[in-house]
């Protein structure tokens, strides 16, 4: 005949009760032990009787393995603590975000409602604090290209001033060269003409006179 299952609740009578609890904490003690032994774990077992009684298993020193419990805890406290800082932290980023979109839209002129006479009025001035600094801003940025406009052209024209300046001394010294190359060859067809004049003219006196005295010794006709 199969066992009859308990069902599992309260049990009324006080002796009863006191009964089935010493035979099922000496059960719970000596599975605690055997699971000890069987697989080398270090068990501590702390049970406290309706009565406020403690009774405990350790299958070392109940102090160690108290010791390591709360070692234990505080690590995985420790661990577990960055992981909410980091969802508070997404948490408050996304309303930040929200915020600033909504800011934005209504600075675009969008997304109006919920706001009062108050907030409209903030916001227009706002708006128009925006207005003046971006007013500023590009003033100053024309300012700047100018300015920068300006020394280029300064810049250029030094160049030029420069490139002109180069160009002169380069004609001056080509107009020498050529005045020079002109006197140059005026004195080379002067000095060929000389030359040419001395080889074309008549014999020297010297051959006159050797001619006479030939003519000299020559016979008279009779």
């Amino acid at each position: 005949m199969a066992r009859q299952k308990i069902k599992i609740k309260k049990i009324d009578n006080v002796t009863a009760r006191q009964v089935t609890f010493s035979k099922r904490r000496r059960g719970i003690f000596k599975k605690a032990e055997e699971l000890s032994v069987l697989c080398d774990a270090e068990v501590g077992l702390i049970i406290f009787s309706a009565t406020g009684k403690l009774f405990e298993y350790p299958s070392s020193s109940m102090k160690d393995i108290i010791t390591k419990y709360n070692q234990h805890s505080h690590d995985n406290n420790q661990l577990g603590r960055p992981q909410n800082l980091q969802v508070e932290q997404c948490v408050d980023l996304s309303k930040e975000v929200a915020e600033r979109n909504q800011q934005l839209r209504q600075m675009k002129g969008e997304d109006f409602q919920g706001l009062n006479l108050d907030d409209l009025q903030q916001l227009e001035k706002t708006l128009e604090t925006g207005l003046e600094r971006v007013n500023e801003t590009k003033e100053k940025r024309i300012m700047d290209e100018i300015v920068a406009l300006h020394k280029k052209g300064l810049k250029l024209e030094e160049e030029n001033k420069h490139l002109k300046q180069k160009m002169a001394m380069l004609c001056m010294g080509k107009s020498s060269f050529l005045v020079d190359s002109d006197i140059t060859l005026q004195e080379v067809v002067s000095s060929e003409s000389m030359n040419v004049c001395s080889c074309n003219s008549g014999p020297s006196l010297e051959d006159d006179s050797s001619d006479t005295s030939l003519k000299l010794g020559l016979p008279f006709p009779n």
